[in-house]
Order: C-alpha cells, then sequence, then structure tokens
C-alpha cells in the first residue's frame, strides 16, 4: 500500500508565551532558509515600533513537533488599505518548511487568516507557494548575497576592479568609523536615513520602527556611521545571524557621493561582520533593472531572482506599494522636493501602513 502522510495541526501561536517563541526562535535558526525577518524578534520589534499586530502560523506533526512556520503582520493603512504580509517591513520571510507537504496546508490556513481579519491581499515575500491562487512575481526583485573575505585584502581583490578602485580612494579620505547601539548611534542612524530616502521620494519608517529592533535583537543588532568632520554622511543598520551579516537600513547624505562615504561604509562593515565571525554578506534586495541593484553588481554580488506572491479576494486586485510603478511617479517626484523637517514628520505616519 502506498504510504499516506500524517495529517499537520495547523495553529496560531501565542507570541506573548516564552516558551513558543523560544521554540519558533530555534526552527529558524536551524532552517537553511531561515532569516532575521522568520524571527519572533522580528515581528515583536514591528508591532511595537509601527502599531500593526504580529501573527504566526505553525503546521505540527501528530508528535507535536513543527513541520512548518509562517509569520505574518496585519498591515491596515487609510492610504494603502489592508493586507497580510510575510513578513512585516522586512524584505523576506514566507512559508519556512521541513517538508513540502506542510506548505499548501500553510498557505491555506494563512489565507483564511487574512479572510477572518478583513485583508482582501496576502502576500508572501520569499519562501514556496502552492495552487493556481497564487500570483506569482520573480521579475522585480534581486536578491545579492556572497561569502565574505578573509582578510581586507582579499576583499578588495574580490571587488571587482571599478569598485575597488572607488574603495581604495574612500580609504584615503579621512573619514571616521563608528559602530554602536545607543541613542546617539540611533540619532545619528537616523537622521542620515531620513534623508536619504526623502532623496528617493519616499517616506521614512517611524524612529520607534529602529529602536524596537535594536532592543528586540540586542548584539545581534548595531549601526555602523561614517562621520566627516564630526558629521554624520552614511549610516546602516545591520543585522548578524549565523554567520551572516544583512545590511538593512542604510544610507547617505547629499555629501555623501563625493566623499565616497557609502563606499567606505559597506567595506567597513565587511571587516567589522569578519571580526564578528561572519563569513556570509546579505546585500538584500533591489529591483531588477535599478541604480540599487547596478551598485551591488560592482561590489561582485550577483543577482538572484526572488520568487514573491500575492493572493487576491475574488474581485479585488492586490495591494501595490511598489514605488516604481507609474500610478505613484508623481507622489515620488513631489515627496522629493518637500523640506526634510516635513517629510519627518509626516512620513513616519505614511510608512507605518506600507509593511
Amino acid at each position: 500500500m502506498p504510504l499516506v502522510s500524517a495529517p499537520l495541526g495547523l495553529r496560531a501561536v501565542d507570541l506573548r508565551d516564552a516558551a513558543e517563541l523560544a521554540r519558533l526562535d530555534s526552527f529558524v535558526r536551524a532552517h537553511p532558509e531561515g532569516t532575521p525577518f522568520h524571527l519572533p524578534t522580528w515581528s515583536a520589534a514591528v508591532a511595537e515600533g509601527c502599531g500593526q499586530r504580529s501573527h504566526t502560523l505553525v503546521a505540527e506533526r501528530a508528535n507535536g513537533s513543527l513541520a512548518a512556520m509562517l509569520p505574518l503582520t496585519e498591515v491596515r493603512s487609510p492610504l494603502f488599505g489592508k493586507a497580510l504580509v510575510s513578513n512585516g517591513f522586512a524584505v523576506g520571510g514566507g512559508i519556512l518548511a521541513e517538508s513540502d507537504d506542510a506548505v499548501r496546508p500553510l498557505g491555506e490556513a494563512a489565507w483564511a487568516l487574512a479572510e477572518k481579519l478583513g485583508c482582501p491581499t496576502l502576500e508572501i515575500r520569499g519562501g514556496p507557494v502552492e495552487g493556481p491562487e497564487w500570483i506569482r512575481d520573480d521579475e522585480t526583485y534581486l536578491g545579492f548575497v556572497r561569502p565574505l573575505a578573509e582578510t581586507d585584502e582579499a576583499e578588495l581583490t574580490a571587488i571587482p576592479r571599478k569598485q575597488r578602485a572607488e574603495v581604495r580612494k574612500s580609504l584615503d579620505i579621512e573619514l571616521e568609523v563608528s559602530v554602536g547601539r545607543h541613542d546617539a548611534d540611533l540619532r545619528a542612524h537616523y537622521a542620515v536615513y531620513a534623508e536619504s530616502v526623502r532623496n528617493l521620494g519616499t517616506p521614512v519608517f517611524p524612529a520607534k520602527l529602529f529602536r524596537s529592533v535594536l532592543k528586540e535583537f540586542g548584539e545581534s543588532a548595531d549601526i555602523l556611521t561614517i562621520r566627516s568632520g564630526g558629521k554624520p554622511v552614511a549610516s546602516v543598520l545591520s543585522l548578524y545571524m549565523d554567520g551572516t551579516v544583512y545590511p538593512y537600513w542604510g544610507g547617505g547624505t547629499q555629501a555623501a557621493r563625493a566623499l565616497r562615504a557609502n563606499d567606505r561604509m559597506y567595506f567597513a562593515l565587511m571587516a567589522h561582520a569578519r571580526a564578528k565571525g561572519c563569513t556570509r554578506f546579505d546585500f538584500g534586495r533591489s529591483k531588477t533593472g535599478t541604480g540599487p541593484a547596478a551598485f551591488k553588481k560592482n561590489w561582485g554580488f550577483q543577482g538572484v531572482p526572488l520568487m514573491y506572491a500575492k493572493r487576491a479576494a475574488a474581485g479585488e486586485t492586490p495591494r501595490e506599494i511598489n514605488p516604481l510603478n507609474p500610478r505613484y511617479r508623481f507622489q515620488v517626484e513631489a515627496w522629493k522636493k518637500l523640506p526634510l523637517w516635513v517629510a519627518n514628520g509626516i512620513g513616519p505616519h505614511i510608512s507605518r501602513g506600507l509593511g
């Protein structure tokens, strides 16, 4: 007789239960596809920092062991509508499964939760999905990951010639590099990051989100800042997990380009991560055909297509928040022209609904 898989139990996890959180943490860290965005610490930081509710669904075997998990953020915005997202304010997430038989049931459970919560769109950022109901997209985003070299000189050699020359020039400029996790580091980072995203035409996230991430991740998160004449000109908040560094929220001021501060920042982060025992550098995602994607390729990173998926209620159009969408062209251009104090005052109220 053919073997028949035992049925899986599906349920929502109580994210206030310390034992459940520890169990999820261990599962994510043991899984080869696990990322910081799957960790319950990320869900907690998002809930606290943006005021959006976090959920986590699990599939369990008959013996009680975990077969799969799916972190989700319930995002509600008067401008962008409602959606259930895996995972909120992250570039990754999605179903983390040890066996294929858990994928479709967990996806169906997520959709049932979305319907229960009145969310007409379910967004999955990475990981597998099964079924014709999903709208799949593996063309919009690329992921960039490569090993770290063992020394600074070996790292320079690993960087293609043109970008290597830029990094060497940055090393000759009088710039200060600092790493920390304190309020002063956070203030410097937020000032730089807020200016950077304003210049790109997008609203900045609430400062509370960055503070919450640092609090929840502890020593597994920090901020590296580049200063010129004592003034912050480039800064990046990074996460660390299982030997990989994830530079996540980074940017530079208008002065950063002439100072080659971003080049110095990422090269310094590579050295800092190596000193912390990291062997991989995850440069995150970028949209296909954009300047950031070209920048990462110049550093010797090859873009790999990322699979994202959406599911929408019958008769509904899936939520769309991509700033490159032509429908947002005028809003993006207008945002770039806002005084920084105005953008920083309005931006967090908008961005907490982006997810």
